[in-house]
């Protein structure tokens, strides 16, 4: 049975193209195109926009920061667009990157444009079709798995993105890095991320190898062939890409992996499907991965548990700005007990030594 491709709807309120402009600029930076233009937007996410831009016969999809992004670093174009650009003929699922906008005439913030692939991305559940076997679930879940150790193993050298490498120390400088941010974005004590910060800064690893990481693989930044889900079509949302320890990168998607029996709070935000009947555990996805590389991944639990600080980072730095009264979206109004339950988890995961 084919499953529903991710659709774009109607751009919403407040988020629209400047539609002339993008189209002179369209008919100077890519002039094969040719029809008149039709703007939709993808509607999920939480960072950078992403539009559908029909023209024609041709889809195309483009990306911008936020109306009103004042994080730069957060939001940077240029980086993106370079890192597709290195990857292009490198790593199969990374989109192709057509052009780049850096004239704020245009809308107003820098901007790029690469080739739209059609397939579907699952996130808090799977879709009508593909329910009911759990053994297909698996196999997608390792499919998922097989992408980012695929991903790690790309010629670093040969992308010309050796230069995003900052050098040793990518460990320690990732841990603290959370840590502070954490820290600033306090609401209230959080005593379970004060003893994994004790426990981070003294088991710390040693550094494995540099190589591209993505920073941010989940699988609802994958995308699947809707008529066989364990092919990946494309890996999407590139902005975090850096150089580092790959294994770092596999504690995040660790972090995001939830199993039935994770805290409550953090499953009812319902972020992935990987609880659902089939689904690899923890444990399965790092014996996968280090199966797939050739990588030690006896030390998993360390990667795991900074999974967690870094994705408790990023949810309390969400509960502040509700807190402070920035934004009233009454999703983000339960946020501070998700933080405290990926504390316990992650102090959990410590106490008993495993996933």
């Amino acid at each position: 049975m084919t499953a529903p491709i991710d659709a774009a709807t109607d751009v919403r309120k407040g988020e629209g193209l400047d539609t002339d402009a993008l189209e002179a600029y369209l008919a100077t930076a890519l002039p094969e195109l040719e029809g008149p233009l039709v703007v939709e937007q993808f509607p999920s996410g939480y960072s950078n926009l992403t539009y559908l831009l029909k023209k024609g016969e041709h889809e195309l999809v483009l990306r911008r920061p936020p109306f009103g992004a004042q994080v730069k670093s957060g939001h940077d174009m240029q980086r993106e667009f370079t890192v597709l650009s290195g990857l292009d003929g490198a790593y199969a699922h990374a989109p192709k990157p057509l052009a780049l906008c850096t004239d704020h005439d245009v809308l107003g913030c820098d901007f790029y444009v690469m080739e739209r692939r059609r397939g579907l991305i699952v996130r808090n559940a799977l879709p009508a079709p593909l329910q009911g076997d759990p053994a297909l679930f698996g196999r997608m879940c390792g499919a998922v798995i097989d992408g980012l150790a695929d991903l790690h193993g790309v010629d670093l050298k040969a992308t010309g993105l050796d230069s995003l490498d900052r050098g040793p120390g990518y460990v320690q400088r990732q841990v603290e890095g959370w840590l502070r941010r954490l820290d600033k974005a306090k609401t209230s004590d959080l005593p379970d991320f004060d003893a994994v910060a004790v426990w981070l800064r003294a088991n710390m690893p040693e550094e494995a190898a540099h190589t591209l990481v993505h920073n941010d693989y989940k699988f609802d930044n994958v995308m699947l062939d809707p008529d066989e889900p364990t092919r990946i079509v494309a890996v999407l949302d590139w902005e975090m890409c850096t150089v580092g320890d790959p294994l770092m990168d596999l504690g995040t998607t660790l972090g995001y992996w939830t199993e039935p029996g994770d805290d409550p709070a953090w499953r009812a935000m319902g972020l992935t499907p990987t609880a659902a009947p089939g689904g690899l555990t923890r444990a399965e996805v790092a014996a996968r991965y280090g199966e797939r590389t050739g990588r030690d991944v006896s030390g998993a639990l360390f990667h795991y548990v900074f999974g967690l600080l870094k994705i408790g980072g990023i949810v309390q730095q969400i509960y502040f700005r509700f807190a402070k009264g920035f934004t009233q979206d009454p999703r983000f109004a339960q946020l501070d007990k998700v933080v405290a339950g990926l504390g316990r988890m992650a102090t959990g995961a410590i106490g008993r030594g495993a996933l």
